[in-house]
């Protein structure tokens, strides 16, 4: 993986640009209620919410955010005032993890000032907008990298936000220096118990879900930090291999294997087997040359923290302490 991957940019064809219709639209181009509803029933057109449709074809290709990320544009086209997406549904423009991340609710933030309002699905919030907070993305107004990293630790717990922050940081949609420049603006901001410690243990050097959560196991169970994306290099300096997580003083490091590693598209000639074959080839270059212990982890592993925790300070030779609090 490299240490900065660029973010591939959505097609003209991506289901997730799939055209929202609202009732008005397909009336203007010839349709009629009962026409609309026959071609719902043949599978179709799919009611995103009420007077909004789109392919169903393509509805039916999305995951969990990919649909949200429709419903937050119907309504958005919907809205009788100028709305920005906001908070959780900002995420599917900037292909944000939405682990443990509620999508319930489109949310979307007024840019009248006056107070939003809960309806049928739909959270509109107030808060002040100022310059650089709103974008375009993918052709619909959402609130900035930054600001969305602020406002996804004001409703998310610690862990699934560290997710979202480290993901935005990673893909250069906002910086450590920019969140805490916003932050310092943030007065009035309801539920920000959780904003420092995000910020703390955010880093743009950790790559995906999967390292994000084994950072916050860390925290939690007060294993010392590792180095993150630790570069083993020969008595040359040429690089060998690059590691999730090290504890070069200690001699162990880290890697979590969640299989994307496996998955990812081969190189021509390549097969499966290859792949396999030079991660632990790759793995057994490292060991040799650092002689260090090698830890892995997988998602099941992450399901169970006060276990994994307890194992991975055996392998460092630390004692047991309380969790955080």
């Amino acid at each position: 993986m490299s240490s900065m991957m660029k973010p591939v940019p959505r097609r003209v064809d991506d289901p997730r640009n799939s055209p929202v219709w609202l009732r008005g639209e397909l009336l203007a181009q010839g349709y009629d209620d009962y026409g609309i509803a026959r071609l719902v029933a043949a599978g179709v057109f799919v009611r995103l919410r009420r007077g909004a449709y789109t392919s169903k074809a393509d509805f039916d290709k999305l995951d969990a955010s990919g649909r949200h990320g429709l419903r937050a544009r119907a309504a958005v086209k919907q809205a009788k005032t100028a709305v920005v997406l906001s908070h959780a549904s900002a995420l599917p423009e900037y292909d944000a993890p939405t682990w443990r991340i509620d999508l319930s609710e489109v949310n979307l933030t007024r840019l009248d000032g006056k107070v939003g309002r809960r309806e049928a699905g739909i959270r509109q919030h107030r808060g002040r907008v100022v310059e650089d907070d709103v974008v375009t993305r993918n052709g619909v107004l959402v609130m900035s990298g930054t600001r969305t990293a602020l406002e996804i630790t004001t409703i998310a717990d610690v862990e699934p936000a560290l997710c979202v922050v480290n993901h935005l940081l990673h893909f250069g949609h906002t910086t450590l220096e920019q969140l805490a420049a916003r932050y310092r603006t943030m007065d009035h901001w309801p539920y920000t118990l959780t904003t420092d410690i995000v910020l703390r243990l955010a880093d743009p050097a950790i790559e995906s879900v999967g390292e994000s959560r084994c950072v916050h196991l860390f925290w939690r169970h007060h294993i010392p930090a590792p180095v993150p994306q630790y570069q083993v290099r020969d008595d040359d300096g040429q690089p060998i291999g690059r590691v999730d997580f090290a504890w070069p003083e200690l001699g162990v490091w880290l890697e979590f294997d969640g299989k994307v590693k496996y998955q990812k598209p081969l190189k021509p000639g390549q097969s499966a087997t290859d792949v396999v074959i030079a991660e632990k080839r790759r793995e057994d270059a490292i060991r040799r040359r650092t002689g260090w212990r090698c830890i892995r982890l997988t998602w099941d592993d992450l399901e169970h923290p006060v276990r994994t925790a307890a194992m991975i300070r055996r392998e460092l030779g630390i004692g047991h302490l309380p969790v955080a609090g």
